[in-house]
């Protein structure tokens, strides 16, 4: 079992596999229709956008403006790691994707973090595997080299 799911599982959530979302800078927008109905908070989209891309931010706001604290949290977490290339969603944009993507990981909260497809958590999972590295493993697991690892190394030759 990986660290990301054994991570997940002890808090309660259920690990599953999903599909990404749009360009970074881009929230999405689109409307939808109810559960199962194929609109943006269907099982079905919610599986496309975690798939679509390795990494997979579902927030409030964007990353250059997140609406909430741990949003920002989590932005600020993938940043100090050096992970530019990431799909962000907002669902204060779109009601029924931030209702599909709660059913969709049995998680009740926003943030909600995909690596590869499969369901991280939220920010306080993440903040948990920055501080004891585990992150760091994962991103190598997805061919992304944390920029910490760079930074360790210039402190180093100090």
């Amino acid at each position: 079992m990986s660290v990301v799911v054994r991570a997940a599982w002890r808090l309660g959530a259920a690990a599953v596999r999903g599909r990404a979302g749009r360009p970074l800078s881009q929230a999405a927008t689109s409307g939808g229709e109810a559960e199962g109905g194929g609109g943006s908070g269907s099982r079905e989209a919610v599986e496309r956008l975690v798939r679509e891309h390795p990494v997979v931010v579902f927030m409030k706001g964007s990353p250059e403006q997140p609406l909430c604290g741990f949003s920002n949290a989590v932005v600020q977490i993938l940043r100090l790691h050096g992970v530019e290339d990431y799909r962000a969603h907002d669902v204060l944009q779109d009601p029924d994707l931030r209702q599909g993507i709660k059913n969709y990981s049995n998680w009740p909260t926003i943030p909600q973090v995909y690596l590869n497809g499969e369901f991280v958590g939220g920010c306080d999972i993440l903040l948990q595997m920055h501080q004891n590295g585990d992150l760091v493993e994962e991103l190598k697991k997805l061919g992304i080299r944390s920029a910490l690892l760079d930074a360790e190394k210039d402190q180093d030759k100090k």
